[in-house]
């Protein structure tokens, strides 16, 4: 099967599609270092700002994966569904959608999409998939069931073609493996270069006794907090950080930060 990428990162989830067989055909993703990171592992430079493109300007394909960022909507009181996404970047997933009619599609979201607004947006979502003549099925997943160290709660939105699918179509959410994952089998000791210094971590990191920062070595048999992307910040109350190194204290590595999120070292 034919894929496309949108809002592609730095490719995650084109790697889960291409295991199982999909070629992707297309990606877009403006982000100028997701962009070089991309290209380092998959040879190709995805396109830029998606509201620029035109849908007849992407090949054909079966499927749409994207993690769209998430926007407040307008409700405004009309229920006009596909144009009350107007203005937002769903909107363009909407309108490739309704250009190409693809057979399925998978969008994943944080998990307070289910509650922005209020949950006037994920209704909004719903309600324009739906009038595209989808079926529309949704699950808010942990990527820690599924065989990473990390806890990262993500909504996953999956729709098919009410048109090439039966009328009364069911699909179930995979629940993941009872086989845990945990940190401590992918840290790594006597690396260099990422030391938190001393007086950092007496005038910050420990300024408080409430158990924070996450701290964990390699007798840590837990998953850990979602990464993010100002990690390298060093934030005590969201960040994880290794007992290792000259200074007793580390950022985690590029390897361990690549585990975190399922990549393989090679990434």
């Amino acid at each position: 099967f034919k894929f496309i990428d949108l809002f592609a990162g730095i490719g995650g989830t084109r790697i889960a599609f291409e295991r199982v067989g999909g070629e992707c055909v297309f990606s877009s993703e403006w982000d100028k270092y997701c962009q070089k990171t991309y290209e380092a592992n998959f040879g190709e430079i995805p396109a830029g700002d998606i509201t620029k493109i035109k849908a007849t300007e992407i090949p054909d394909f079966d499927i749409i994966v994207g993690g769209f960022p998430c926007q407040a909507f307008s409700m405004a009181g009309k229920r006009r569904g596909f144009e009350d996404t107007r203005g937002t970047l769903f909107f363009d997933v909407a309108r490739i959608l309704k250009e190409k009619r693809p057979s399925a599609f998978l969008l994943e979201n944080v998990q307070g999409l289910v509650i922005h607004d209020g949950g006037k947006t994920l209704q909004i979502i719903l309600e324009t998939l739906d009038r595209l003549d989808y079926s529309v099925f949704y699950k808010v997943l942990n990527a820690a069931d599924f065989g990473v160290p990390q806890r990262r709660n993500r909504i996953y939105i999956v729709g098919f073609d009410r048109k090439k699918t039966p009328k009364n179509l069911e699909f179930e959410h995979p629940i993941g493996t009872k086989k845990n994952v945990y940190i401590n089998q992918f840290i790594e000791e006597g690396v260099e270069g990422y030391d938190i210094s001393e007086y950092l971590q007496k005038v910050y990191i420990y300024k408080k006794d409430d158990g924070l920062p996450e701290i964990v070595d390699k007798n840590s048999k837990k998953h850990v907090k979602t990464l993010t992307s100002t990690y390298h910040k060093i934030q005590r109350l969201t960040g994880t950080f290794v007992k290792d190194g000259k200074t007793g204290l580390r950022l985690l590595t590029v390897n361990e930060c690549k585990a975190m999120m399922g990549f393989d070292k090679d990434f």
